[in-house]
């Protein structure tokens, strides 16, 4: 069995610690890696090997920082079967899944190709008699990520991309559930030709999240997890000065209006919520149907499809879902789909005892379906994070839009209506930070910035797009007076006097 090294100062490095985890194959449940869980000295000794770079990398002109991007970005390309499969190896999704993650994520580098532009500063002559004043936007200097396990490859190219092209150096934190995909990236980033210390990455657990929480160096620290988790990351990071995006959980509805084109909505639904095994931050969770008609016509049009879904791992070419990320997240969501019964909703497709030959020891876990799921119950209040939809039945499109609003994430939402005016009302008053209008995952392309609203964001600035170059840099406002008559009464002879 493998063991994980971290690396850091352009070489990997075996920790030293006493403490591991254990990495698994989800679709067999066979362990496949050790992970050391890196001490504070160890996260120290990376926070140091990223300082020791940054004035260097910072002060690099922005053109020949994003030059080995580029090639950074044609390494990801030109190995991203290796890395998919990495992927799901460690995380069980599919092969198309884990390469349209990596794909998304590559959108990102792309983006950060282009940052120079978005570092110009603004400029104005005469705000004064003879005063001039500029704008600069400067780097913060070591900056950290610490990022989940359901999107191994993606959420990181999120975050370290944007940083390093604005001129910081960054420490990666990533999940110790999946960390092959991870070092993989790191070892294409250092082939790109970038200096040694740019990037770095650290495997461990809360005692390495709290050392780069801690750690007057690390000027900037970015976070994607569970909201309890992002709530302490930005409470604590915020508390020692640094600046803190956290980005938490989600709840996320859709509303299906009468007018609905229900094969979409169908459609849309069974990618939305089932695919990545509903491991996903932007899943679709709930349903929202606006009239007992259209919530019948949505149950019988989805019942057989999340039946017939073909559960397998990820080696199977015709998977369309894998197994869940470890064994005690399919103990927690079969236990939720026990307590959703018992709470009164009804059990549709029942998910659980589903096992396939050869992978009986699989973390597998059938689509699941609920109807006549009410607000005050644990299914619906909680972010599930598996492939459970739970089927919420309104009378009024105001009282689904209420629905939507009255919850406490606020992450992602969409609408299926053929109604334009419906749709510009949604868009306009719904309080959620991303919304589709017959798009069930609007995740921003990577030009724009991803973020919630609510306990889905807890900070100013969401990721990635021109939101992550605001964060990663910091504004410097300059004003200058060069009088035109400085230079009489001066003497510039040479009188011979010391």
């Amino acid at each position: 069995m493998k063991t994980i090294e971290n690396a850091y100062g352009g070489k990997t490095v075996a920790s030293r610690s006493d403490r591991a985890s254990t990495v698994y194959n989800p679709a067999t449940g066979e362990a496949t890696a050790r992970l050391p869980l890196s001490t504070a000295d160890e996260v120290n000794a990376a926070v140091a090997a990223a300082k020791t770079v940054a004035e260097s990398w910072g002060t690099t002109p922005p053109m020949k920082r994003v030059a080995p991007m580029f090639r950074f970005k044609e390494l990801l390309q030109k190995n991203a079967d290796d890395i998919a499969r990495a992927i799901s190896a460690e995380h069980g999704k599919t092969h198309p899944d884990a390469l349209g993650e990596l794909q998304r994520g590559i959108e990102v580098v792309d983006f950060a190709c282009g940052i120079p532009h978005l570092l110009k500063g603004e400029y104005s002559r005469n705000i004064g008699p003879e005063i001039d004043s500029w704008s600069d936007r400067q780097p913060l200097g070591v900056v950290a990520g610490i990022t989940p396990f359901n999107f191994p490859a993606m959420v990181p190219m999120w975050m370290f991309p944007v940083a390093v092209a604005c001129g910081n150096t960054f420490v990666l934190k990533p999940s110790e559930r999946d960390p092959s995909a991870p070092m993989l990236i790191w070892k294409l980033f250092q082939e790109a030709g970038f200096p040694d210390g740019v990037l770095n990455v650290m495997h461990g657990d809360k005692t390495a999240v709290d050392a780069l929480l801690d750690h007057p160096d690390v000027r900037a620290v970015s976070f994607v997890g569970s909201t309890p988790i992002a709530e302490y990351v930005y409470t604590r990071g915020a508390a020692a000065g640094k600046r803190v995006q956290a980005l938490g959980g989600a709840k996320n509805h859709m509303i299906v209006m009468p007018d609905a084109d229900m094969d979409k909505a169908v459609d849309a639904l069974m990618g939305a919520g089932y695919g990545s095994a509903g491991e996903r931050c932007m899943a679709i969770s709930v349903a929202v149907p606006v009239g007992q008609r259209t919530a019948d016509q949505l149950i019988e049009a989805l019942a057989p499809r999340v039946r017939a879904l073909k559960v397998a791992p990820s080696t199977d070419p015709d998977s369309e879902m894998g197994p869940l990320v470890t064994a005690e997240a399919k103990r927690r969501i079969s236990d939720l789909i026990a307590q959703g019964e018992k709470e009164g909703a009804k059990l549709v497709v029942d998910g659980r005892g589903l096992v396939l030959q050869g992978f009986e020891n699989g973390y597998f876990l059938g689509g699941t379906l609920f109807d006549d799921v009410t607000p005050d119950m644990t299914i619906y209040r909680e972010e599930i994070f598996g492939p459970v939809l739970s089927v919420v039945r309104t009378e009024s499109y105001d009282e689904a839009a209420n629905l939507v609003n009255s919850h406490e994430y606020a992450n992602g939402t969409a609408i299926f209506t053929r109604d334009g005016d419906t749709a510009r009302t949604f868009a306009d008053r719904i309080e959620v930070g991303m919304v589709g209008i017959n798009v069930p995952i609007p995740v921003p392309v990577a030009y724009h910035s991803f973020g919630g609203w609510k306990r889905s964001l807890f900070g100013d600035h969401a990721v990635y797009g021109p939101e992550g170059v605001r964060f990663y840099t910091r504004l410097k406002t300059v004003t200058a007076r060069w009088p035109t008559g400085i230079r009489s009464g001066a003497e510039f002879n040479f009188t011979g006097r010391n």
